[in-house]
């Protein structure tokens, strides 16, 4: 069974990464093992054929997330101090709006299972 996962692409909240992970095909957690064990321990998690969906916060004093692009993870690498996922991003440049966040700030929230919010959040 497939699981979804919401994550950012935000280093430090302002570098952005996501236009390099949709040219190299990857997804990498920004945090290594040592620096934030809980969000490390929480994206091992993600397994071959999970949903990933890159999201950014919309802004001071605004609630909810947009989401930018989605896509199906084809491998985890876990032999760095990081988490890579490989990924087929299948759509891209979305700017989705989703007004209910689910608390979804840090880097990586899930595993999440299928209900109305995460139609919203990965529908096609």
């Amino acid at each position: 069974m497939s699981h979804y996962w919401v994550v950012g692409a935000s280093w430090g909240g302002t570098e952005h990464q996501d236009t390099k992970f949709l040219e190299q095909g990857i997804w990498m957690l920004g945090w290594d093992e040592e620096s934030q064990p809980a969000q490390y321990k929480n994206a091992s998690q993600i397994q071959s054929g999970d949903r990933i969906a890159i999201k950014r916060m919309k802004g001071r004093g605004q609630t909810g997330i947009k989401i930018l692009h989605l896509g199906i993870v084809k491998g985890v690498i876990l032999d760095t101090d990081r988490v890579i996922c490989t990924v087929d991003w299948v759509a891209t440049n979305l700017d989705r709006n989703i007004e209910e966040s689910r608390g979804c700030f840090k880097s990586i929230h899930g595993p999440f299972e299928k209900d109305d919010w995460v139609e919203k959040v990965f529908c096609l």
